[in-house]
């Protein structure tokens, strides 16, 4: 069963990084499938900390810019999503390459939403498992309004 209420496609999603975090660690959405969102990032010079292993911080990026954009496109006309809290499990390094995150809902309710983003190295190990909570409100309260 499709759980999208909102239209798009991959180069909108991705086009709307510009200036953004996600642009600037290169992170890309790969694939829209009916109940999850999938997405990839690099681990290089961006993304790895002192020690030359993927950042704890750049794993929670890429989790949460899955689960936001997955929140967003299950929400009503009218209506945004904003987080509310995540936590993430670092269990495996990774030293470069890339990585693989892939959101899925563990709840779409009317007033928030739990997502679960498994990250995985390029063996298809896990790396970092999050849960992301989202509260789900009226977009006028979150899209500035234009003179």
């Amino acid at each position: 069963m499709r759980i999208w209420k909102r239209q798009t496609d991959l180069d909108t999603l991705n086009g709307g990084s510009a200036r953004t975090l996600m642009r600037a660690i290169d992170i890309r959405i790969t694939e829209l499938g009916d109940d999850f969102l999938r997405g990839t990032m690099p681990v290089d010079d961006r993304t790895r900390q002192p020690y030359g292993l993927l950042h704890g911080g750049a794993s929670v990026a890429l989790a949460e810019t899955l689960g936001s954009t997955a929140a967003m496109l299950c929400c009503e006309a009218g209506q945004a999503a904003v987080g509310l809290e995540i936590n993430a499990n670092h269990l495996r390094a990774v030293r470069d390459g890339t990585v693989t995150g892939t959101a899925r809902p563990l709840h779409l309710g009317r007033s928030t939403q739990v997502w679960e983003i498994r990250i995985e190295n390029a063996a298809g190990q896990l790396v970092c498992i999050a849960r992301l909570t989202m509260a789900i409100v009226p977009r006028a309260a979150v899209v500035p309004t234009t003179p």
